[in-house]
């Protein structure tokens, strides 16, 4: 009697990718029909040992140009747990169209000795040959990726010149119907106020309070700030015009405004434009609180501001709300930045001296003992003025969690676990001193 040769157990997965969405919601759609052609070539392996996981891995409505993909991600969490052998798909383009990414799929699948096939392009990956032509197919994919890429991006500049909507949410003031923008009465109205008042005040801050005294909103229902009238203020749309990448063209739809309206505002725009800070000016002005300190009247955080005068700069926290909102809108406003940081560094400091302090920090770490956390905070003080300010900001930002600024005064909280990490570099540095 003749001995049957034992034939190993292969498992496949099947993966199956459509670029929209289009159409997945029919009964039988593309990804079925893929499934189903890797369903019947896994069938006929059946003698190598093939059989189909249960698990299915689809991706509908997701580019192959990258791999940021939920079924993908599922797929190779599994390839990494040992549950796969080998990937199936129905053509190597719906896996990956990018060479780089194939690369990196090649890379996930040799760690887990799994190699994939493709129902459509026989090859086999395991040989030098197999990769080769694996490569000339994906740099195919990938050319016709990039070429469908560039059809797509010269159809919308042909369309955006001839003045078509392509798409989007509709500005204040339009909707769309049919593919184009239609006139909202009721929002027009309020987009031609807003160009008329600006005209006749100047003042987008006192717009803003107008408006907001009016009961009227942007789209999205909510009141406007300084942003939302800068940007209807610089719409081309609502003189009916389509503006795209820096060139302006007639549009198909009907203006809101006349030109002589749009003119009178830009040419206020015009006189209003502060010269833009350079990035080198931004670098160079230190901002010890950013990230850190909050308006508590607001509840909203503070930016760190600047202004030039006399050749000279001088800088403040503003809070968000009265920059988008105008100052009447927070009792806070802004603060000098310099008296405020020294404010919260002269607390910083006292706090770090007090004992509670001190042990809240041994117990929070246990680690350190507590009269080596004691040495080493009373240790920062003296030298603290030493200190160059670029080092002073990062210790700044290690010990603080948060400054509560108000009309009334400043609030400081430290950051627990700042004070543990500082507790430990500075006892290291003490015992490289008097090692």
């Amino acid at each position: 009697m003749t001995k049957q040769p034992v034939v190993q157990k292969t498992r496949c997965a099947i993966y199956t990718r459509k670029s929209t969405e289009e159409g997945l919601e029919m009964e039988f759609n593309t990804l079925d029909a893929q499934r189903e052609s890797c369903e019947a070539y896994i069938a006929s392996q059946k003698s190598e040992g093939w059989f189909l996981v249960p698990d299915r891995y689809d991706d509908g409505g997701f580019s192959g140009g990258n791999l940021e993909r939920p079924g993908l991600k599922r797929l190779l969490k599994d390839i990494d747990a040992g549950k796969v052998n080998v990937v199936v798909v129905y053509k190597i383009d719906r896996l990956t169209r990018s060479l780089m990414d194939f690369s990196k799929l090649v890379e996930a699948f040799d760690k887990r000795n799994v190699t994939f096939a493709s129902v459509t392009q026989a090859f086999n990956t395991t040989t030098s040959m197999g990769r080769l032509t694996l490569n000339i197919l994906l740099s195919f994919a990938q050319f016709e990726r990039e070429i469908s890429a560039e059809r797509i991006r010269d159809k919308f500049a042909a369309s955006k010149k001839k003045g078509m909507w392509m798409g989007g949410h509709p500005p204040l003031g339009y909707t769309v119907q049919e593919r184009k923008l239609v006139i909202h009465s009721a929002e027009a109205e309020t987009v031609r106020t807003i160009f008329r008042r600006f005209v006749e005040i100047g003042s987008a801050t006192q717009l803003i309070r107008e408006l907001a005294e009016s009961g009227a909103v942007g789209k999205n229902g909510r009141p406007f700030d300084k942003g939302a009238i800068y940007r209807i203020l610089g719409h081309h749309v609502y003189v009916g015009e389509i503006a795209y990448h820096g060139e302006i063209y007639a549009g198909e739809h009907q203006g809101i405004i006349g030109r002589e309206l749009w003119d009178k505002v830009h040419a206020i725009l015009a006189t209003n434009t502060r010269e833009p800070r350079s990035a080198s000016t931004q670098v160079q002005t230190p901002a010890p609180l950013r990230g850190i300190i909050r308006c508590r009247h607001c509840d909203r955080a503070m930016k760190p501001t600047f202004s030039s005068k006399g050749g000279r700069t001088y800088r403040y926290y503003t809070c968000q709300s009265a920059d988008k909102n105008g100052a009447d809108a927070c009792p806070t406003k802004t603060v000098a930045a310099g008296e405020v940081e020294a404010i919260v560094i002269k607390q910083m400091r006292t706090m770090l001296r007090t004992p509670e302090i001190i042990v809240n920090t041994w117990q929070a770490d246990g680690e350190v003992s507590e009269r080596d956390v004691g040495e080493a905070l009373r240790r920062l003080d003296p030298v603290w003025e030493e200190l160059f300010p670029v080092e002073q900001q990062r210790l700044v930002q290690l010990l603080i969690g948060r400054v509560d600024m108000a009309k009334d005064g400043v609030q400081v909280h430290l950051r627990s676990g700042g004070l543990s990490l500082l507790a430990h570099e500075l006892v290291d540095i003490g015992k490289e001193v008097t090692a």
